[in-house]
């Protein structure tokens, strides 16, 4: 069953950036790729960084401590495909962007 939890406005995040929201008490990085919101855990696999801070190119992030990259579509490392962080469904109503924590 979803549990959608408003995470930003559409506003809030311009297309090809991200940022760092707390959803239903998780830290979420939540990007804008091209209009389409995409959600995924905000912590990096390798040391910890807030991949919501990372550099968006795409529909890839870079996390701004060691430079790991991670597939915002699918949660899954660039830099070491056996790691992945967890992605979240998201979706539209009206201005707000909801994420489902479930």
């Amino acid at each position: 069953m979803a549990n959608l939890v408003k995470a930003a406005s559409r506003s809030d995040i311009p297309i090809g950036e991200g940022k760092c929201v707390e959803v239903g008490g998780k830290a979420i990085a939540l990007f804008n790729v091209g209009g389409t919101f995409l959600a995924i855990d905000n912590t990096c696999v390798h040391r910890g960084g807030p991949l919501g801070e990372g550099t968006l190119q795409g529909d890839v992030v870079t996390c701004p401590w060691h430079g790991w990259k991670y597939d915002v579509k699918s949660g899954r490392s660039l830099t070491n495909p056996a790691k992945a962080v967890v992605s979240y469904p998201v979706q539209l109503q009206g201005n707000d962007v909801m994420v489902d924590v479930g």
